[in-house]
């Protein structure tokens, strides 16, 4: 079966679940506004006290803010969804089901869950950008705007393979759900540009977890900050960790007992 075929199918399954509950789109809303409403606000009194932070403006960071909501979506969307199932399937031996499937068993794992209504996280996030880019007044050019949405995609691709060498180790380790809140509170320093932090912390957040790759760069793009070596160093770490997730992938599973064990 070809992968944009698979793909539809899991997003017609996901997409049919999630609208049995409609009433969690409400709820998302309320939720997505809340902290958009709370990152608002730290904005507004980080500004109130310095008319830059760090050489980005106000403006700036209302894009870079806007790459963080909306980065944040997909993640919750798509990934952090089927990172869940998948432990929990290797929990209770029910990973044998994709395992058996002519398919590759990690793309599989990989597509299977969509919480569409997460997709408000994204609106609201390519509001914030629409709004960041009209404040700029700043043309966007054909570089910056493939450099935006390289960024974005390679950004995806580190996070996505981030979380998947994460949560394969719950084939040699019992409990991995508390990775989930370790991810999300680590996440919640890329609302601001990494380079902000002290040195140590900065390396963490670009090489340990690509939040500066994820975030940042993107952001990067659409201030005419982006520069070719960064976006060429982003590829390349794309490509490097999508590599060692494949393995540690492959090397989890020759771990796995399954439920026919």
């Amino acid at each position: 079966m070809d992968l944009p075929r698979l793909l539809w199918i899991y997003f017609r399954i996901g997409a049919m679940n999630e609208l049995q509950y409609r009433i969690n789109f409400f709820v998302q809303v309320f939720q997505s506004s809340l902290a958009l409403g709370t990152g608002l606000v730290g904005l507004a009194l980080v500004f109130s006290h310095a008319p830059d932070l760090q050489g980005w403006s106000r403006t700036e960071l209302l894009a870079v803010m806007g790459v963080h909501i909306l980065m944040g979506g997909l993640i919750r969307m798509t990934i952090q969804p089927n990172m869940e199932r998948l432990m929990g399937d290797v929990h209770q031996g029910t990973l044998d089901y994709a395992l058996t499937k002519p398919a590759d068993a990690q793309i599989l794992v990989s597509v299977r869950e969509v919480r569409i209504w997460q997709a408000a996280d994204v609106v609201m996030g390519l509001i914030v950008l629409l709004v960041a880019g009209v404040e700029l007044r700043v043309a966007i050019g054909t570089f910056q705007a493939l450099g935006f949405a390289a960024a974005l995609v390679l950004g995806g691709l580190m996070i996505y393979s981030f979380w998947l060498m994460l949560t394969t180790g719950v084939f040699w380790v019992v409990r991995m759900e508390h990775i989930i809140e370790l991810f999300q509170g680590v996440y919640q320093a890329g609302r601001w540009p990494v380079s902000i932090y002290p040195d140590w912390l900065r390396v963490g957040l670009t090489f340990l977890v690509p939040i500066a790759f994820a975030v940042t760069v993107p952001a990067e793009a659409l201030t005419a900050r982006l520069t070719p070596p960064t976006l060429l160093s982003a590829a390349l770490l794309a490509a490097f960790l999508l590599v060692l997730s494949r393995w540690v992938w492959k090397t989890g599973l020759r771990h796995y007992s399954g439920a026919s064990a």
